[in-house]
């Protein structure tokens, strides 16, 4: 299924792209693995033991929506926020020791939208210190018309309202958007505003219902290009 157009989408397939969404960790930067490494130191420096297979249910989910798992499985008594406030204590050093990489197709993508004036933005769920952070170790602070994050709407994904502030930030319909995403959660959230989405998959495996709504699912940002400009 990677790599190619999935079937049931040949109107949309022909209706003109005029502004891109993209998702943040995980399809921009390699920051995933990054901060599920975090997840688990924080949880030794409070003497617990949190397996990363628990981590990995939080990736692409909203910092409440973590909270909330969290308490949800390890109760009450559990120090939840001293846990996050670790977490991001050591995901910050990870940045800054150079540990945080762009993936694979970024740039000349940025690059290509530059040519064809076609307007992006971000639409993240994590915070807004995180992300301007994230993306000035990386140099992509200038490269985006409008970043939502959680911070700016009532509502994380899977809900569609980043979705729909990013598309209204840059000016564009939704029908007229692509959204690139890697995880469910932000799958589900693009597709539940009407947006077009690709997904490039990083730690998680999209479900098949996701899979089924999507454009497209492919390995990396090298293959957007050809949904850009399908004449090229």
């Amino acid at each position: 299924m990677k790599g190619n157009t999935l079937s049931g989408h040949k109107e949309t397939e022909n209706t003109p792209i005029r502004g891109v969404i993209f998702d943040m960790d995980g399809l921009l930067l390699d920051s995933e693995s990054l901060a599920i490494d975090a997840l688990i130191q924080a949880g030794r420096d409070l003497g617990h033991d949190v397996p990363e297979s628990f981590c990995r249910r939080m990736v692409g989910v909203p910092a409440d929506g973590c909270r909330k798992l969290v308490l949800e499985t390890y109760g009450t008594d559990f120090p939840t926020e001293a846990f996050f406030a670790l977490q991001e204590k050591h995901l910050r050093d990870f940045v800054n020791n150079d540990r945080l990489t762009l993936k694979k197709g970024v740039l000349p993508l940025l690059d290509l939208l530059d040519t064809l004036g076609l307007p992006r933005a971000i639409a993240t769920s994590s915070s807004r210190p995180r992300a301007t952070h994230h993306l000035a170790r990386v140099g992509l602070a200038d490269r985006f018309h409008a970043i939502i994050t959680r911070d700016d709407v009532t509502n994380g994904k899977p809900d569609p309202e980043p979705y729909l502030t990013a598309a209204r930030h840059i000016g564009v319909d939704p029908a007229f958007c692509l959204a690139l995403e890697d995880s469910p959660s932000g799958a589900r959230a693009a597709q539940a505003a009407n947006i077009r989405v690709i997904i490039i998959p990083d730690l998680i495996t999209p479900p098949q219902d996701v899979c089924d709504k999507a454009l497209a699912v492919v390995d990396d940002l090298t293959s957007i290009p050809a949904y850009i400009t399908p004449q090229a």
